[in-house]
């Protein structure tokens, strides 16, 4: 071998190492994928939305409160575990877990089958209404009369899939980051009507004057599981008797009564 060609080798390989460096040091850690694991960890750290009211919010010391969380306390009472609540979105709380920014995630995140091509669900744990809701004088009874509407819904949603999927050609779709924006939006008069759970629609209720919005049609019932990395059986099977268990002695019913305000609906097995 020539001296330039050796010498074009060793670079190769030179910058082939360098780049190899540079990879590894941006992978995640490996992840925790044991209940052992977690427990030398020392601390669950549970990723939850806060603008999700009443599953997720801030409490009056800004700290995150909600079903959710009170559902992560148990879970991490159950465990013998310290607990740390991560605040994240919509659209992050999956990358998050799978880039071991979270242990787990509750977080509202309700099982359709492509997140579970991404992650694995425990049993669900609550459920939710997802509405269409708009302003009463707007004629909308179907979906079919979305067609040259304006309606607004928080991007990656679980609203966002059952909305898009619903709405007839035509529709002006206007997404947001969240689904205070997407309220807000409502209520400012940007868009005729929103996607959004029944108790979003709720606070809308409670802050606008008396039969202004209404609720037009049912878009999708869903439910939420605790959402874990793929590599984690055994953190599953561990969370699914936490939430067989916890339904069963009417724990996760009272918290549900406690945050909004009725009765844990009827929820499947798996």
């Amino acid at each position: 071998m020539t001296t330039f060609r050796k010498r074009r080798t060793v670079l190769k390989a030179i910058a082939a190492a360098g780049i190899g460096a540079a990879l590894a040091s941006h992978l995640p850690l490996a992840a925790a994928q044991s209940l052992a694991d977690l427990k030398k960890k020392g601390e669950l750290t549970v990723g939850m939305l806060v603008d999700f009211p009443p599953y997720g919010t801030l409490n009056g010391s800004n700290q995150p409160d909600g079903y959710d969380a009170d559902v992560a306390r148990l879970l991490a009472e159950d465990l013998g575990m310290k607990l740390k609540l991560v605040p994240v979105t919509g659209p992050n709380r999956i990358p998050f877990l799978l880039t071991n920014k979270v242990d787990l995630l509750v977080a509202s995140l309700a099982i359709t089958p492509e997140r579970a091509k991404q992650v694995k669900f425990s049993r669900p744990y609550a459920a939710a209404s997802i509405v269409l809701y708009g302003r009463k004088d707007a004629k909308i009874k179907e979906a079919a009369e979305l067609k040259g509407m304006r309606v607004g819904v928080a991007r990656a949603s679980t609203q966002d899939i059952a909305l898009t999927a619903a709405a007839p050609q035509g529709t002006e779709i206007r997404r947001f980051d969240d689904d205070a924006s997407a309220m807000q939006a409502l209520m400012s008069g940007q868009v005729d009507a929103i996607g959004c759970s029944t108790t979003v629609a709720a606070q809308i209720a409670k802050r606008a004057p008396a039969n202004t919005y209404e609720e037009k049609f049912l878009l999708r019932q869903q439910f939420m599981g605790v959402a874990l990395r793929p590599d984690q059986d055994e953190m599953v099977k561990t969370v699914n008797d936490f939430v067989a268990r916890n339904k069963a002695n009417g724990k996760l019913g009272k918290l549900y009564r406690k945050w909004l305000d009725t009765d844990l609906p009827a929820l499947p097995e798996t």
